[in-house]
């Protein structure tokens, strides 16, 4: 060993390596906080919803309102860690996280419980983007691809046991229960994040488009508010309106993405032909994704009367065919670039189709639908990250971060869009219960029919990972 290389040995903290993995576990514990919070309601909405007497309209809310305000605010999240400092904005957001968590659980009618859910998705879109930005700081670029590595089969497991155990809290101790162990785990994460995360200051000269994200904001509000209303109460002159009004907001959002000085989109993207298809694709594909999941577990508990945990347990091969494919899509991604997404789409596709089939002709058991609920899940193992790698393959590198965000924001506000769309089809139908969850398969697999055709306007492949580092 030479002399120079002795002494920089000697300089460096003997555990950087360590101390290095250890802020990917506390990033991605935070990560898994989110997303066990983002899908519990699909077990849990139909006994909250019959708890505080809230009806149709407070199912579709729980969800779509965490994933509207952490949608909404994604963008803006990680605009404000780069100005005031990630650790700052990741401790602050993991605190009112928790502290949403707990008054979620002490919530005593629709109302409260929704505006909680708010504040949650709120809390949570301070914490995600600090995570990967305090990532690609603390590993050097010959590292990183493999951090984020670890992300697909951790958030799949997660996706595992998370409804499972939801499904046993309810159980057992009802579903207050679900937010109120948040008290634990994001006090835990709290304790970990102020150990571990590395300080930084922030740069006070970056800007937010304030009137953007009020643009964006009443964009979704409007949309989201027409779907339930009309589902929950018919296709009155409200609805219509409300519909109306979050397509005009839209507008002038777009509007005010050319004419701001720091957009929340830059506008060249919008001109980058693979980018604005891969948008679209991600918007429909993960929109269809939660409509599917969400009306799977209502039909679980309303059509074949299972409890919470045995509808947790039949959701289980989704969340273990995305972990395999994730593990393979992985290593198949530099050889097959985007037909590697048409091949996950497709796998997508047989699945809703076979469990429409099995629906429509008998009513399911537990061991009928094991194997077309894994296909689906193989076909999402196959897209998650898949479609937004490929869809930042010719993407400037001035233009990643905005590209990045914006990605995140779509995949968050695709969930309360589909939540919403989907179910107000399965509510709306007739009281039989295969009947509409049989039109609601058929409305997510025209959705997946929609992916496929745009599969062949994306990049051809993603970018090497030391260009997007």
């Amino acid at each position: 060993m030479s002399l120079t290389r002795a002494a920089a040995e000697a300089a460096a903290p003997p555990d950087t390596d360590r101390r290095r993995w250890a802020v990917l576990a506390v990033v991605l514990f935070a990560a898994v906080l989110d997303l066990l919070d983002a899908t519990i309601t699909n077990i849990a909405a139909p006994t909250i919803a019959a708890d505080l007497r809230g009806g149709e309209s407070l199912v579709q809310w729980l969800g779509a309102s965490y994933a509207l305000s952490m949608g909404v605010l994604l963008v803006v999240g990680g605009r404000l860690g780069d100005r005031y400092g990630r650790r700052r904005l990741f401790l602050t957001g993991l605190t009112g996280f928790t502290l949403a968590s707990v008054a979620c659980g002490l919530a005593f009618d629709p109302a409260s419980v929704i505006c909680f859910r708010l504040l949650q998705g709120a809390f949570g879109a301070l914490v995600i983007p600090q995570g990967f930005g305090i990532l690609g700081a603390v590993f050097p670029p010959k590292e990183i691809g493999k951090a984020f590595g670890v992300f697909a089969p951790c958030l799949g497991l997660s996706a595992i046991s998370g409804p499972v155990l939801a499904g046993l809290l309810i159980d057992s101790f009802g579903w207050r229960s679900m937010f109120l162990i948040n008290i634990a785990l994001g006090g835990l994460a709290i304790v970990l994040a102020a150990r571990l995360l590395p300080r930084d200051t922030g740069d006070r000269t970056v800007t937010l488009d304030g009137p953007g994200s009020a643009l964006l904001a009443a964009t979704m509000l409007g949309l989201l508010h027409g779907l339930i209303d009309g589902a929950a109460h018919g296709w009155t002159r409200g609805p219509v309106l409300s519909l109306a009004a979050g397509a005009a907001f839209f507008g002038l959002f777009c509007l005010r993405q050319r004419r701001a000085a720091a957009p929340l989109v830059e506008p060249s993207l919008l001109r980058n032909r693979g980018f604005t298809s891969g948008l679209i694709l991600g918007l429909v594909f993960y929109a269809a994704v939660a409509g599917l999941l969400f009306v799977l577990s209502l039909y679980l508990q309303d059509g074949l009367h299972r409890s919470p945990t045995g509808a947790s347990l039949g959701l289980a091969p989704v969340a273990a065919g995305i972990v395999v494919a994730s593990i393979a899509a992985h290593r198949l991604k530099a050889r097959l670039g985007r037909t590697l997404i048409l091949v996950g789409l497709l796998l997508t596709l047989a699945g809703t189709l076979a469990l429409l089939a099995l629906v429509q002709a008998t009513t399911p058991t537990a061991w009928t639908l094991l194997v077309p609920v894994f296909v689906t899940g193989l076909g999402l193992g196959t897209c998650f990250g898949t479609i937004y790698e490929i869809t930042l393959g010719d993407i400037a590198p001035g233009e990643s971060g905005s590209a990045s965000g914006a990605l995140s924001a779509v995949s968050q506000l695709a969930n309360s869009i589909g939540a919403a769309a989907v179910t107000t089809v399965y509510f709306r139908t007739s009281s039989a219960t295969a009947d509409a969850v049989g039109r609601s398969l058929a409305l997510v697999a025209a959705a997946v029919l929609v992916c496929c055709a745009l599969v062949r306007l994306l990049p051809r492949a993603a970018q090497p990972r030391h260009h997007q580092a």
